[in-house]
């Protein structure tokens, strides 16, 4: 005998879903698909109820926006890591290039047998420590964007997952699927927050996130002395 065709095979039907508010051209066609899927087909029950077929039509929006929000974030992020790339290397250059003059000016001290270079030596030194301190603070403010740009991506990324286990709830119920019911945000977001502000992990992230401003305070004030040592040595 030949097999009977499954009873219960899935037809997955995508929505097409209008970008900036533009009428959707495919809705007519999804509602004679899943018709002749079968009215018993949870595709078929959402088809059939216009509450059930909106709600899914405005998931489905909602998630092509989420979607394109995280695009943006992580967008920003590789912007604020390559800006603070960019001024880390020129807080380098500029150290590298202070120090080259320094030595050239002890030279110049040395063979002209004055000390006038050794008296001033502070001169050179507050300019380096004004430079450097704009430099970490620029930087620091590069590096304080992408960490706020990674907690809203994580945020973002909690939503899109729970709005998705509610379009996949909604797909599977159909007609049953309880039209006052939303997207658990609420519980993702609580989660991430706790996650954020967990106290015992605090101290350490906090080093993690600005472990790259300290490490250029840190050439700075090794910096500061260095132009009397070089200066009078």
């Amino acid at each position: 005998m030949a097999a009977e065709p499954a009873k219960n095979e899935a037809h997955v039907v995508e929505i097409p879903v209008a970008v900036d508010g533009g009428e959707s051209c495919g809705g007519e066609a999804f509602l004679d698909t899943a018709a002749a899927g079968g009215g018993h087909h949870p595709l078929g029950e959402i088809a059939a109820s216009a509450g059930h077929l909106l709600l899914l039509k405005l998931w489905q929006r909602e998630e092509d926006r989420l979607a394109r929000r995280a695009c943006a974030l992580e967008a920003r992020m590789d912007a604020a890591r390559r800006d603070a790339f960019y001024l880390c290397a020129a807080f380098l250059a500029f150290h590298g290039l202070s120090l080259a003059l320094l030595f050239a000016a002890s030279v110049a001290g040395s063979a002209a047998g004055g000390g006038g270079a050794c008296r001033r030596w502070w001169a050179p030194s507050t300019l380096s420590l004004a430079a450097s301190l704009a430099l970490a603070a620029a930087v620091q403010l590069r590096v304080c964007a992408y960490w706020r740009a990674a907690a809203r991506l994580r945020r973002e990324r909690g939503d899109a997952r729970a709005l998705a286990r509610a379009v996949q709830e909604l797909r599977m119920k159909g007609a049953a699927f309880d039209l006052s019911k939303e997207p658990q945000y609420g519980v993702t977001r609580a989660k991430c927050a706790s996650v954020e502000g967990g106290g015992a992990w605090a101290p350490l992230r906090w080093c993690k996130q600005n472990v790259v401003s300290a490490c250029l305070l840190a050439v700075a004030a090794a910096a500061l002395p260095s132009g009397k040592f070089i200066l009078c040595a």
